[in-house]
């Protein structure tokens, strides 16, 4: 089996956000971390090169294979911040409503502005994952 290549490591986080040129999304990216850091309890990692995470979880997939992944996470990327919800969307119908302008896919919550979200709408969807993925099993 192939190594994952998205494993937690000991670049430094504020180095790797200060470094972050748009300097709204690099204030927005410092708020996530914040809130990320109050609702999982642990300090902020690089996972792999690009992903902030706070914690870590064995997910368990159906297979039998297993791996580490954070609690919670996010990435800068460059057409919008990134923020891995583990559970999806389609659980959090209410929370999705009231949570303001953002894209999505299956798991990942896209958005380009801070300020264009509910901020305690988005700490209780991070809440919710975090729920999520230390209580299930994949």
């Amino acid at each position: 089996m192939a190594e994952p290549k998205t494993k937690v490591n000991n670049a430094s986080v504020k180095k790797f956000l200060n470094a972050i040129t748009d300097k709204e999304r690099r204030d927005d990216c410092f708020k996530v971390m914040e809130l990320m850091k109050k609702v999982t309890r642990k300090d902020a990692k690089m996972w792999g090169t690009a992903i902030v995470g706070f914690g870590t979880y064995t997910l368990t997939y159906a297979n039998g294979k297993t791996a580490d992944w954070p609690l919670a996470a996010f990435s800068p990327r460059k057409q919008a911040l990134t923020i891995y919800i583990m559970a999806g969307f389609k659980r959090y119908p209410e929370l999705m409503k009231k949570l303001g302008k953002v894209k999505t896919t299956k798991a990942c919550l896209y958005i380009k502005k801070l300020e264009d979200v509910d901020v305690k709408i988005l700490k209780e969807l991070v809440k919710e994952s975090v729920t999520y993925a230390k209580n299930k099993k994949w």
